[in-house]
């Protein structure tokens, strides 16, 4: 199916490894043009490099989105590159364990700053191109935003935050003709969460296995590609009414019956 995404420009955040690569890679073989925005320089120019050398289109801002000032210096950037701009996949962030019970105040607000105001910073910025083009905003959020996980209340108070935005976003910005949705993963194998068994667990392996036996369908992670394809699926003109939706890609772990998870 083609997706009409040709030469959209599709600024995807946190965009050099994990489910922002896999978004990354899936817009370019739909013939987008996504512009990557990671801190993590070499793995985004790796990542460039592949896709350039399959003759695939992507562009790559190499920073960190922790400042209305920078989120709006990496549009005006984006602009200089691509000239437009059709999408917003915000997506950066990380699980970083600041709790209730043991983290400080200034944890706690440096959390949602790397997990919550980027997502308002880089969608605002964006505005004046997404009114124009008629864009779309996607945000990638997480189920410890309705299901709690215990022990990192910055980031599921940032996950439910992302969650609430999509919501009053979509109202705003109905009269521009701008989509807003949002995805919500449960347990996605990425390199952050390979990298949190291994610092958690004595036996990552086992971990890993007992958390596979809790989601009901096919008692499997959940792959990035599986978050991107349903993601850029969202993006597309192909669903030009869907608007305001908490999509969960999950295997049915958050709302299925616990009677499935043996």
């Amino acid at each position: 199916m083609d997706l009409n995404l040709a030469d959209k420009v599709m600024i995807v955040t946190g965009g050099a490894s994990g489910i922002g690569e896999a978004i990354v890679k899936r817009l370019a073989e739909e013939g987008a043009i996504p512009v990557i925005v990671d801190r993590n320089r070499d793995a985004a120019e790796m990542l460039q490099k592949a896709l350039h050398s399959n003759g695939l289109k992507i562009h790559l801002i190499a920073r960190e989105l922790d400042s209305s000032e920078c989120c709006q210096l990496t549009v005006d950037e984006i602009l200089e590159k691509a000239g437009r701009i059709d999408g917003l996949f915000n997506n950066a962030g990380t699980n970083d364990s600041v709790s209730l019970e043991k983290g400080l105040p200034e944890q706690f607000v440096h959390s949602l700053q790397q997990n919550l105001h980027h997502y308002y910073f880089m969608a605002q910025a964006c505005l004046p191109e997404l009114k124009r083009n008629m864009g779309v905003i996607i945000n990638i959020s997480s189920k410890t935003a309705v299901t709690g996980q215990g022990g990192t209340s910055g980031y599921a108070a940032s996950k439910g935050a992302q969650l609430a935005l999509t919501r009053e976003w979509a109202v705003e910005l109905l009269k521009y003709g701008i989509r807003v949705n949002a995805i919500v993963p449960s347990e996605v194998m990425t390199p952050q969460y390979e990298s949190w068994l291994g610092q958690n667990f004595d036996n990552p392996q086992e971990k890993r296995k007992s958390i596979e036996k809790r989601i009901p369908l096919g008692h499997r992670f959940t792959t990035p590609e599986e978050i991107a394809d349903t993601a850029v699926f969202l993006a597309s003109p192909r669903v030009g009414h869907i608007t305001g939706q908490h999509i969960y890609v999950d295997g049915g772990y958050v709302h299925l019956d616990r009677a499935l998870r043996s």
